[in-house]
């Protein structure tokens, strides 16, 4: 089995779920999420059971996470009930950098041609299809953010890192457009995908029309050679992962060929880390930072992009649809093979959950939330939360590290924090 390139353990046993959690010899910090959980406190929305149906239930409690997805598509590990607060100070350190990067983003997508311009200007929100003006937000700037404040932990002022900032939202956006084809998704943020607006192949080509654009901003920086060859290694990385995710819909469940817990980590590393780890290097290699700090950045980036996805594998089964937006056990229903699932199935005694997740496409409410009991039942929601942990707290430590900037070091861990905390 293949090992991970980040700092993760050996390949785990696969006779067990668990996983060995961090060291936790150390304070805690403010991405520390290795302590203990409490198991005494009301269930969250990811932790609730399986409905009471006695034939199906399975009580089994997960302790709380506090991971989630870049894009910010639920709010995962906290009580769903808490009082509205006033926007957080990492909703106000995402939105400086947004502002900061918005005219530029908007100039380089402005430079297409203007049928390009229009597709790319639907898929950031800006407008509908026709061109007219619209408002309807395209994210939090997640990457936009990491590379703005990429930058500025390095003592470079902000304005090195918008050209990264530009650079990975356009690719990002980019991987969307195609991602959306390639699954088939009618709809992204609740309008219609831009393939199912405009046409697969006007999709594909604003994509390729994306990744030009990015690629041409960081070639025009003073450390072009060096940003480029940073930007595309991500890229590579990307699609590398997204081949992986794809094939491993084709591979048993269980048996010698079947997707191991730490084959699908090194996936997530590059479907979902290696545009974040870019982020945060791309701005410090703008801002002049030295390669082995770039280096680590990268690393502690790609640490956060696994455990953005393990946990939008939990909310895939466990969510809640109407903070989700998808129908609840929608991965289940799907077949998709996630970290929750993987883990439970490399538990002893998993035949009935085996022959359950053959038929995934065909099964009805009941079988379902038998599947998820199960899962449960075998620690697969308990491991993924485990893991997700482990990589926020090795993201935590590379930074700790880095010979970083202490001011902006803080407003990073405050965003980095407050999105594993589903608090922006």
């Amino acid at each position: 089995m293949t090992s991970t390139a980040l700092d993760a353990p050996a390949t785990p046993d696969t006779s067990a779920p668990s996983i060995a959690a961090p060291d936790t010899s150390s304070p805690p910090t403010a991405l520390d999420v290795r302590a203990a959980p409490d198991t005494s406190t009301p269930l969250t929305a990811l932790d609730a059971a399986a409905p009471s149906d006695p034939a199906t239930s399975v009580t089994a409690t997960a302790p709380p996470a506090t991971a989630t997805h870049p894009d910010g598509k639920a709010q995962a590990f906290q009580e769903p009930d808490a009082a509205p607060e006033p926007p957080s100070a990492a909703a106000e350190i995402l939105r400086r950098c947004r502002e900061l990067a918005a005219p530029a983003l908007a100039e380089a997508t402005g430079s297409l041609h203007p049928w390009l311009a229009e597709m790319a200007g639907y898929a950031f929100g800006r407008c509908e299809v026709g061109g007219a003006p619209a408002d309807h937000g395209q994210g939090k700037g997640v990457r936009q953010a990491l590379a703005v404040l990429g930058a500025e932990i390095v003592s470079g002022p902000p304005e090195a890192g918008v050209p990264g900032a530009v650079a990975v939202e356009l690719v990002h956006v980019f991987s969307l457009l195609h991602d959306d084809i390639m699954d088939g998704d009618a709809l992204r943020r609740g309008r219609p995908a831009v393939w199912k607006a405009y046409g697969t192949g006007s999709a594909v080509l604003a994509g390729d029309a994306l990744f030009a654009l990015a690629v041409q901003t960081v070639a025009v920086t003073p450390q072009a050679g060096p940003a480029v060859r940073q930007l595309t290694s991500a890229l590579g990385d990307l699609v590398h992962g997204q081949a992986e995710d794809l094939l491993f819909a084709d591979r048993p469940w269980t048996g010698p060929d079947a997707v191991g817990v730490a084959e699908y980590e090194l996936m997530a590393e590059r479907k979902t880390g290696a545009l974040l780890g870019c982020a945060l290097a791309l701005g410090a290699r703008l801002a002049g930072a030295p390669e082995a700090t770039v280096t680590v950045l990268d690393r502690a980036g790609r640490h956060l992009g696994v455990a953005f996805q393990i946990a939008d594998d939990v909310l895939g089964i466990w969510g809640d649809p109407e903070v989700t937006g998808k129908p609840v056990h929608s991965d289940l229903r799907q077949g998709k093979k996630t970290l929750p699932v993987l883990a439970a199935l490399g538990s002893a005694g998993y035949g009935e959950l085996d022959e359950l997740l053959a038929e995934a496409h065909a099964l009805d409410a009941a079988g379902v939330r038998r599947a998820t009991a199960l899962i449960e039942r075998a620690g697969g929601r308990a491991t993924a939360v485990r893991e997700a942990r482990r990589h926020l707290a090795a993201a935590d430590a590379l930074l700790t590290e880095a010979a970083l900037v202490p001011g902006p070091a803080e407003e990073l861990r405050t965003v980095l924090s407050a999105l594993a905390d589903r608090a922006v």
